[in-house]
């Protein structure tokens, strides 16, 4: 049986929202993009299953798109944290299962998440976060933080640990960092590595650690 395509409404076209909107679509999703500025409705018309133009916090024309009918709702309005608090409560009184909000800032994440956000983001602060590490560490290859205290890390094994095995690496304790997965040079991944899994230079290694404990693997020279 085909799997059935999830329906998302993304409510604010600013970058971030036209970016989850097109690749929601492009995806094989059906997406309704809601804004209230029409030149941002047009620009992304063609790229999404319907494009409206409305201003999000007129309850009566925001209840009238059928809120219910769908799986997520994403409300990415930037600036006015009044409309997004108000916008994100209205989706989860019509009934919408998961609603994904941005936040401005952590008082505005509290917020959205009292009045029944399901997963509040901070898109700038996170990519903000990811390029900086990425341009002073060059050994660490992506950078996601999961919370204000632990991150996920792709690690790029240094020629100095070529051929050492996980237990003579001993990564948790010198490091303090739990390595959940090895992404070897030849495409292949060993998920949960053995102590006994040895490491080429090239491979990239996916962890989880403290984000001090992150901070200081360059201190550290990891690179080797």
């Amino acid at each position: 049986m085909p799997k059935k395509n999830k329906q998302f409404v993304v409510i604010g076209l600013g970058r971030f929202g036209n970016s989850i909107a097109t690749t929601l679509y492009s995806m094989g999703h059906d997406v309704l993009a809601i804004d209230k500025d029409l030149e941002l409705v047009e620009d992304i018309a063609e790229q999404v299953t319907h494009a409206v133009r409305l201003d999000a916090t007129d309850e009566a024309a925001f209840k009238a798109i059928g809120l219910r009918n769908f799986d997520v709702a994403i409300v990415c309005i930037g600036g006015d944290i009044q409309a997004s608090i108000l916008v994100t409560m209205l989706c989860k009184e019509q009934g919408v299962p998961f609603v994904l909000a941005k936040a401005m800032g952590e008082l505005h994440a509290k917020v959205l998440s009292r009045v029944g956000a399901d997963k509040v983001i901070f898109p700038e602060r996170d990519m903000g976060v990811r390029v900086a590490h990425n341009l002073v560490t060059t050994n660490i290859l992506e950078y996601i933080e999961l919370s204000q205290d632990y991150s996920l890390v792709e690690i790029e094994v240094p020629k100095a640990w070529n051929g050492q095995t996980m237990r003579e690496l001993n990564l948790r304790v010198r490091y303090d960092i739990n390595v959940v997965a090895i992404r070897h040079t030849d495409g292949g991944i060993t998920v949960s590595p053995m102590g006994s899994d040895a490491l080429s230079a090239g491979d990239v290694l996916i962890a989880v650690g403290s984000v001090d404990a992150i901070n200081k693997l360059d201190d550290l020279s990891v690179r080797g």
